[in-house]
């Protein structure tokens, strides 16, 4: 077959390709494929004069001809429930900037509630995806799904029950903890808990963790279920204090948003001073809380760390096939705020 002739491949033409990039910048054009794959072993004046080049006629590497030969597609599924948790998207945000720097590209997966995630997986096997971070429970027959299709994954603030799965997961029963134990010290007696729903892996830890710690100390709260969105704290707390006839003095909500609605409902519709009349601390210290009309009481998820150590960890296991799985804990932060009276 004549090879092409280098007008061909001018802005005008039919496209540029590799070996027309190779011949203008007088490389190989395996020389030309290093210069365009991230962490290639290329000298820097080799990789400008390829650039130059590549930039001078126009050319694009075709990412799906480049998978045809490494057998990797350079996606990674998403999968991510509730988008209407504030805290999710600064997750997405970053998994995405971290995977996008070692040259990967995120494939999202939203679910409406956890519950869904068997229909999901059937939407993510056509794209043969490089390796997949969930934050929505797993069963122990869809984590071997994935193994059994050679997919690495990482559990984001979840762990694998039975089947074992790596993980990356912030220790959201200590934070908890750490909320009732300075509630308590502040006096608190009367105790709501605004929920998230049941089938949510992260909601039922902290609701738990709660629970148990209020049990200890002879308090059994009223609990009110919601989805995790600001409406649920509003219409939360409206329960709760029917429920309690009025006479709560703390609401533990599972997320901040819920505790954002919760604030605003008891100066709106109950007059209540902040915390001098009811304290109220959330969980994750996404950016609205720290808002001056709120300054919430919350734990304070290490969101950055969290989202690095799953791209490292999930890129390691598509370089290394066979890793043994492992689970990073990560500690929050309690943000005091002026949400609460704190002991």
């Amino acid at each position: 077959m004549p090879k092409k002739k280098l007008s061909e491949a001018m802005p005008g033409g039919s496209g540029a390709t590799s070996y027309d990039v190779a011949e203008l910048a007088g490389v190989s054009q395996s020389a030309v494929s290093r210069a365009f794959r991230k962490g290639a072993s290329i000298a820097p004046k080799t990789r400008e004069k390829i650039m130059r080049a590549a930039k001078q006629l126009g050319y694009q590497p075709n990412a799906f001809a480049r998978g045809l030969i490494t057998r990797r597609t350079n996606l990674v599924a998403v999968v991510i429930s509730n988008l209407t948790n504030l805290y999710y998207p600064e997750v997405l945000a970053e998994l995405t900037q971290r995977l996008s720097a070692v040259g990967h590209r995120v494939l999202l997966f939203s679910l409406a509630s956890e519950s869904e995630i068997d229909e999901m997986l059937g939407l993510i096997w056509p794209y043969r995806v490089d390796g997949a971070i969930i934050a929505a429970r797993l069963k122990d027959d869809q984590i071997r799904q994935f193994n059994d299709r050679g997919i690495p994954i990482i559990l984001y603030n979840r762990v694998g029950e039975a089947e074992p799965a790596a993980s990356v997961a912030c220790d959201s029963a200590a934070g908890e903890r750490e909320l009732v134990k300075h509630l308590l010290a502040a006096g608190h007696r009367r105790f709501g808990i605004i929920a998230g729903p049941q089938d949510s892996y992260v909601g039922e830890e902290r609701l738990d963790s709660a629970r148990r710690h209020l049990a200890a100390a002879g308090i059994e709260p009223f609990i009110y279920r919601g989805g995790f969105d600001y409406h649920s704290g509003d219409e939360g707390l409206r329960v709760l204090m029917v429920a309690s006839g009025g006479a709560l003095d703390a609401v533990i909500a599972t997320n901040d948003a819920m505790a954002l609605g919760a604030i605003d409902c008891a100066r709106g519709a109950y007059d209540l001073t902040i915390p001098e009349q009811l304290s109220i601390v959330g969980f994750d210290g996404v950016g609205p809380a720290t808002w001056g009309g709120y300054q919430l009481t919350t734990i304070r998820q290490p969101v950055r760390r969290m989202a690095q150590a799953a791209v490292d960890m999930l890129i390691e296991r598509i370089e290394q096939p066979g890793m043994i799985p492992e689970q990073r804990l990560f500690g929050g932060e309690l943000l005091p705020g002026r949400s609460a009276r704190l002991g």
